[in-house]
């Protein structure tokens, strides 16, 4: 039975009892406001984070994605099905982020569901085959969505992008909150757009400008920067690189003065220490804002990520 069906059938025979305990228990890392006006599901905490500050006291809005869970491979329960059966807006990433989503859209049957694409109006970057080097397993994909780096949340000029889209969702599902949405969206873009002036300016005048990641999720923040992204990982890696893609980058590290090695916060950072120990570097961590991390909010660690890049190319 493939996940369609699974779904489906789940969903039909346990939707009346599921409702009435969502109603009374909210999905992880969700916050509900039974006055708003605006339902809203969302599929990971940056859109989550998103939501709240672009809906504000007009949307009720819940995460689906238990902490730490990895989105690319989650499958939604019968709970998150009977949430986005009388929601009003599905927020996703897109650019095969959620490759589960259509199927659960498809089960929930909620014909006046709005979906709204926060990649929408981002140009997609397509990992080259130096990215991918360390996983193999993806270039059999014939799907070339499946190809699309997805990591557009730890971009701020792409976070502007994404919460426009939110914004218009809300508009067309709640019009008269719509100077509410388009205020709370300018100070968020105001807030970012502060940020990609100053650190224009920091990185502008650096000699350094390539980082060593963990994994490769950097693209489209080092796109906003004129930066430059070698990693330990891929943009899809799902296991440890080979011996002779760590060495190969041991080598890239000393002649190239790097002194700190970027690991995921959330992410077993073995192999960034591995590199770190053999080239003379040290690691630095850093979010991912997939999951919510260390009580800190997305302005809170997108300006934490930017000053720790910074600090590792100075």
């Amino acid at each position: 039975m493939d996940i369609f069906s699974r779904l489906t059938a789940l969903f039909l025979t346990s939707i009346l009892l599921l409702t009435a305990a969502c109603a009374s228990k909210p999905a992880e890392g969700s916050e509900i406001d039974g006055s708003a006006a605006i339902k809203t599901v969302v599929s990971f905490d940056a859109l989550f984070e998103l939501a709240v500050m672009i809906g504000g006291d007009r949307a009720s809005v819940s995460n689906i994605m238990p902490p730490g869970a990895d989105a690319h491979h989650f499958e939604p329960r019968v709970r998150d099905l009977a949430l986005l059966s009388t929601a009003d807006v599905f927020i996703v990433c897109g650019l095969g982020f959620e490759p589960w989503a259509e199927s659960a859209v498809s089960a929930a049957a909620n014909d006046g569901l709005i979906i709204c694409t926060v990649s929408r109006g981002i140009e997609p970057i397509i990992p080259s085959d130096e990215d991918e080097a360390h996983d193999p397993s993806h270039h059999d994909h014939d799907d070339r969505e499946e190809m699309y780096d997805p990591h557009i949340w730890l971009s701020p000029s792409c976070a502007i992008i994404m919460a426009e889209n939110i914004a218009g969702a809300f508009i067309e599902a709640d019009p008269e909150g719509e100077e509410l949405y388009r205020s709370n969206l300018a100070g968020f873009s105001s807030r970012l757009s502060g940020l990609i002036a100053e650190y224009s300016g920091k990185f502008g005048l650096l000699e350094n400008r390539t980082l060593v990641t963990g994994h490769a999720v950097f693209a489209y923040l080092c796109r906003d920067f004129g930066l430059i992204q070698n990693s330990v990982e891929g943009v899809f890696s799902e296991g440890e690189p080979s011996a002779r893609a760590l060495a190969e980058l041991v080598d890239f590290c000393r002649e190239n003065n790097i002194t700190s090695i970027l690991a995921e916060n959330r992410a077993n950072t073995l192999v960034a220490q591995t590199l770190a120990a053999e080239s003379g570097a040290v690691v630095r961590t850093i979010y991912t804002l997939e999951s919510a991390e260390d009580g800190l909010t997305y302005l809170e660690r997108m300006e934490h990520n930017l000053a720790v890049i910074h600090e590792s190319l100075t």
